[in-house]
């Protein structure tokens, strides 16, 4: 939604397409066993969930730090933020974030056949995954975009700065109290 409201649905999708990135990252990792390592390893968790909080923290600390200019009259700023930065944003957000490898460790192991392939499976899941996200977060990218007419002057910028800053914050918190499950 940050992405929407500051770049438009256009731009704002790209950050999309790095969280689809990031689920084939998890997928690949859980597919190749390493999530079973994740979820033993304490370790190799306390690693992944400490570098999701600090990425988290990071994002809350410059969306706070973020001009507050009105969105609608600053299309040069726009540009400042390359596509591949959005990209690389999205899927630094699902990439580092152990509770994807949970839960793809939870749900997926569900829906395997054994005695099958398992890398169709693992494709199959991941497409339908990606569809999923792309359309929810196209969701919620659009509607975002729309807010951004409404944002005309610099208090109300500043306001919507702080309170997605603070939601990264609060992930981040949240994401630190998250303890692997015995």
């Amino acid at each position: 939604m940050s992405a929407g409201l500051n770049h438009g649905f256009k731009r704002g999708y790209m950050t999309t397409l790095g969280l689809v990135l990031g689920i084939w990252t998890q997928l690949v990792v859980v597919g190749m066993g390493l999530g079973a390592v994740v979820a033993t390893s304490s370790t190799a968790f306390a690693f992944i969930k400490w570098g999701g909080v600090a990425y988290l923290v990071y994002l809350g600390v410059q969306q706070w730090r973020a001009p507050a200019a009105p969105l609608v009259d600053v299309p040069h700023e726009r540009k400042q933020v390359s596509v591949r930065q959005m990209i690389v944003r999205g899927w630094m957000i699902n990439a580092v974030n152990p509770k994807g490898t949970v839960f793809l460790l939870a749900v997926l192991p569900q829906f395997l056949n054994l005695h099958e392939p398992l890398w169709p499976q693992y494709l199959i899941m991941g497409l339908s995954l990606s569809f999923t996200d792309l359309v929810v977060m196209g969701g919620y990218t659009a509607l975002a975009s729309r807010v951004l007419r409404a944002l005309k002057s610099s208090s109300h910028v500043r306001a919507m700065n702080r309170v997605f800053g603070s939601l990264f914050i609060v992930a981040a918190t949240l994401l630190s109290l998250f303890k692997r499950s015995a």
